[in-house]
């Protein structure tokens, strides 16, 4: 069970790593060309929940990793549950029904890890 905890920890680190890097280095006009949803939100409010994404897919795997306060690992984990409650709802009010798909399952991942460790 565990290995199966550590590679469900490990994509969804590598998963939000990749998304939160690109939120956050990108600028909201190229952006905007693939995720339509930044339009309503400013640039540094993108560039925000791209440095919360990358954290929570750090915390996801390094406190556990190393030792060094692991109950960091499951409070990431609720963190990104919060953050894609906020992206399902975002997509729900655009009228995106099929993008809420990926969240509710990144959701359920991030719920499963938080709860493998509390």
């Amino acid at each position: 069970m565990l290995t199966f905890i550590w590679i469900v920890q490990g994509v969804l680190a590598l998963l939000f790593l990749m998304a939160g890097f690109m939120k956050a280095t990108q600028p909201k006009e190229k952006l905007a060309e693939r995720l339509t949803w930044v339009e309503d939100f400013s640039a540094s409010q993108v560039k925000t929940i791209g440095v919360l994404e990358v954290l929570g897919g750090l915390g996801l795997v390094l406190p556990v990793l190393t030792g060094i306060l692991p109950i960091l690992t499951p409070l990431a984990a609720i963190g990104l549950v919060l953050t894609m409650i906020g992206a399902a709802y975002t997509h729900y009010r655009r009228g995106e029904m099929p993008a809420i798909g990926v969240n509710v399952v990144l959701l359920l991942l991030s719920a499963f890890v938080a709860y493998a460790y509390l």
